[in-house]
C-alpha cells in the first residue's frame, strides 16, 4: 500500500537582498554635514567621494543618485531639500537600497527616522546604517533603530543645550553678534568692530525723523523708494515691516539688547519672544551710535501711541481718540470743544459739488443727544486759521524759546534732589530713634512717654515717605516733560515754521491741539504749553 500520509515540507525564505539578485539594485546614497563651516567641508566632500566610489565598484549595483545635504540640520527633515527629493524617488520605485554613514546621519529626530525607515520597509527598500550594522530589512532592525535613534535625539539635544550655554555666557560677557548683511548703517571694520556707513546711515537718520514728523511706516518706506534709495538686501523695494524692524532696533543708539527671543527646543525649532522666561542681557555703549537713546525712546512711545489708538468708529466710546491717521495730522488733534471727542473728515457732495468738512465723530454717530451744538467746520477756513496761529506763533517764538529754556532749568533744579536727600536722610534718623523707643516701651516706667513718642515719630515718617515717593513719581513726570521741550526747543531754534500754506508736517511737530471753541474759534495749545487764539472766517 503506497505511502500517504501527509507531510509538509518547509521551503526556508530567502533574505530580501537574495530575492533581487535577478536584476541589478539601484543604489543610492545619502550624505549630510551639519554645518557649513570650513572644517565640515572635507567630511562632506569626502562622503560623497566615498560612496560614488563604493557604488561603482560592485558590479550589481547602479548607481541611483548621491543625495547630499551640506550645513543643515538634521533634526528637521522637512528643511532636507536632497532628503526630501530621495524619499520621493523611493516612493517612485528608482531606489532599491540607501547607504548611509550612520543613524545621525540620516536623522537625529527619532519620530522622523522611525517614519520614514517603517515608509521606506513598506517598500522594500533597505537602509544601511554602516556605522551601526543596522539593514533595515532584517527582522531585529526594528528595535535596534528605535534604540538607536533615540541615542541620535539625545546627542542632538545635548549638543544644542551646550551650545545654548555657550551662546549666553557670550551674552554675560557682552559679546554682540552684528548681523551686517542685514543691518543697515553698519559694516565689519579692520579691527573686526562695527563701523558706521555715512551713506547708510544717513538713511537710518531719515528713518527715524520722517516717523516722527508724522509718517506712517508705508510713507516712509514709500519716500525711501521714491528717491530709488535700496535696502541692505539689495533691489528689493522698501516695506513698512522693514521700516518698523530698524525702528524698533536698539542696536542703532549704540546699545544692545541680547536674548530678546529664543528657541524652545531643538527639534521644532520655534522661536519665541523672551517675554521674561529668560534673562536678557543690556550692553550699553557697545558701539558707536547713529541716533540718540532719547530720539529712539521718542520712536518707542509714538509707536506704542500709534497703535494704542481706537477706530474712530467705534460706537462703544464716545469719546476716546480714533485711529492714528498718517495723511490728516488733524485727526487725532482736532478736539470738539463741547463734548471732548475728536472731529472726523468728511466729504459732502451737493449739487454736484463737493466739500471737505470737519464733523465732530459723536455729532456725526448720535446726532444731538450726545453733542448738541458742535459746528461744522470748512476745511479750508480752518486750515487758514491754523495758518494764522502758526504764523502769530512764529513771531514770538524767540520768548517761546525762553520760556521753555526755563522751565528745562526750574525741572533740572538740583535743590528738588536736596530737599529729597534731606527728606531720606531725617527719615534714616527717625528709623534709628524709633528702635530705640521700641526698646524702652518694653520697660514699664519708660513705656507711656515711649509709646507717645513711637506715635509722633510715626506720623512724621509716613510724611516723610510720602513726599519722597511723590518727588520720585514728579521726576519721572518731569524727565519726560523736559525731553519733550527740549525737542520743541530744538525744534524752535533750527527751524522756521512760518506758513504760507497748510502743512500737515509742520503742524505735527509743533502743535499738540486745537480745540473747535465756536464756529468763528479755535484755540491752539502748542508743545510746550503756549495757546494762541484763532479765527475762522
Amino acid at each position: 500500500m503506497p505511502d500517504t500520509e501527509k507531510k509538509v515540507v518547509v521551503i526556508p525564505a530567502k533574505p530580501a537582498a537574495e530575492i533581487r539578485q535577478t536584476k541589478r539594485l539601484n543604489v543610492a546614497a545619502y550624505c549630510r554635514v551639519s554645518t557649513d563651516e570650513e572644517e565640515q567641508e572635507t567630511s562632506y566632500e569626502a562622503q560623497i567621494s566615498y560612496y560614488t566610489e563604493k557604488i561603482n565598484e560592485n558590479p550589481e549595483w547602479n548607481m541611483a543618485g548621491i543625495f547630499a545635504d551640506e550645513g543643515i540640520t538634521g533634526t528637521q527633515a522637512k528643511k532636507r531639500p536632497e532628503f526630501l527629493r530621495m524619499i520621493r524617488l523611493c516612493r517612485k520605485g528608482k531606489i532599491d537600497i540607501i547607504l548611509t554613514k550612520s543613524l545621525s546621519r540620516f536623522a537625529r529626530n527619532t519620530v522622523d527616522s522611525l517614519n520614514y525607515i517603517r515608509e521606506l520597509k513598506l517598500l522594500n527598500i533597505a537602509v544601511i546604517f554602516e556605522k551601526e550594522n543596522i539593514n533595515t530589512l532584517t527582522a531585529e532592525s526594528e528595535m535596534l533603530t528605535t534604540i538607536m535613534s533615540c541615542f541620535a535625539q539625545a546627542e542632538s539635544e545635548s549638543i544644542s543645550k551646550n551650545v545654548s550655554w555657550g551662546i549666553r555666557q557670550g551674552f554675560k560677557n557682552g559679546n554682540v553678534p552684528m548681523h551686517y548683511n542685514t543691518m543697515l548703517g553698519y559694516r565689519k571694520g579692520e579691527d573686526g568692530q562695527p563701523e558706521i556707513v555715512p551713506e547708510e546711515a544717513e538713511i537710518v537718520k531719515d528713518i527715524f525723523e520722517n516717523y516722527l514728523s508724522g509718517m506712517s511706516l508705508q510713507q516712509v518706506a514709500d519716500f525711501l523708494n521714491a528717491r530709488g534709495l535700496v535696502t541692505k538686501y539689495g533691489k528689493k523695494p522698501w516695506t513698512g515691516a522693514n521700516i518698523q524692524l530698524i525702528l524698533r532696533n536698539e542696536k542703532y543708539t549704540g546699545d544692545a539688547l541680547l536674548q530678546k527671543t529664543y528657541i524652545t527646543d531643538c527639534i521644532s525649532k520655534k522661536t519665541r519672544k523672551n517675554d521674561g522666561a529668560l534673562p536678557m542681557y543690556l550692553v550699553k555703549n557697545h558701539h558707536e551710535g547713529i541716533i540718540s537713546r532719547e530720539q529712539f525712546n521718542r520712536v518707542q512711545e509714538e509707536m506704542a501711541r500709534r497703535s494704542s489708538k481706537r477706530r474712530v468708529a467705534d460706537k462703544y466710546c464716545k469719546t476716546e481718540q480714533g485711529k492714528y491717521s498718517a495723511k490728516f495730522a488733524l485727526t487725532e488733534l482736532l478736539i470738539c470743544g463741547e463734548c471732548g471727542a475728536h472731529y472726523r473728515r468728511v466729504t459732502w457732495t451737493a449739487k454736484g459739488f463737493k466739500e471737505i468738512k470737519w464733523r465732530c465723530i459723536n455729532r456725526l454717530q448720535y446726532g444731538k443727544k450726545v453733542c448738541k451744538c458742535s459746528p461744522t467746520i470748512d476745511e479750508e477756513s480752518l486750515h487758514k486759521a491754523i495758518i494764522a496761529a502758526i504764523n502769530e506763533f512764529c513771531d514770538v517764538k524767540g520768548d517761546v524759546a525762553e520760556i521753555l529754556r526755563q522751565s528745562v532749568s526750574e525741572v533740572l533744579d538740583p535743590n528738588r534732589n536736596g530737599s529729597v536727600l534731606a527728606a531720606q536722610q531725617r527719615l534714616d534718623e527717625l528709623s534709628q530713634n524709633m528702635d530705640e523707643l521700641l526698646r524702652l516701651a518694653t520697660v514699664s516706667e519708660s513705656s507711656a512717654s515711649a509709646m507717645a513718642d513711637i506715635q509722633r515719630f510715626s506720623e512724621e515718617m509716613k510724611g516723610l515717605r510720602e513726599f519722597i515717593e511723590g518727588e520720585k513719581a514728579k521726576a519721572t513726570s518731569s524727565e519726560k516733560d523736559t525731553e519733550q521741550m527740549r525737542t520743541v526747543l530744538e525744534r524752535l531754534e533750527r527751524q522756521d515754521f512760518s506758513l504760507s500754506e497748510y502743512d500737515d508736517v509742520i503742524v505735527r511737530q509743533i502743535v499738540e491741539e486745537v480745540r473747535i471753541v465756536d464756529k468763528q474759534t479755535i484755540s491752539i495749545r502748542f508743545l510746550g504749553g503756549m495757546e494762541v487764539t484763532g479765527r475762522i472766517w
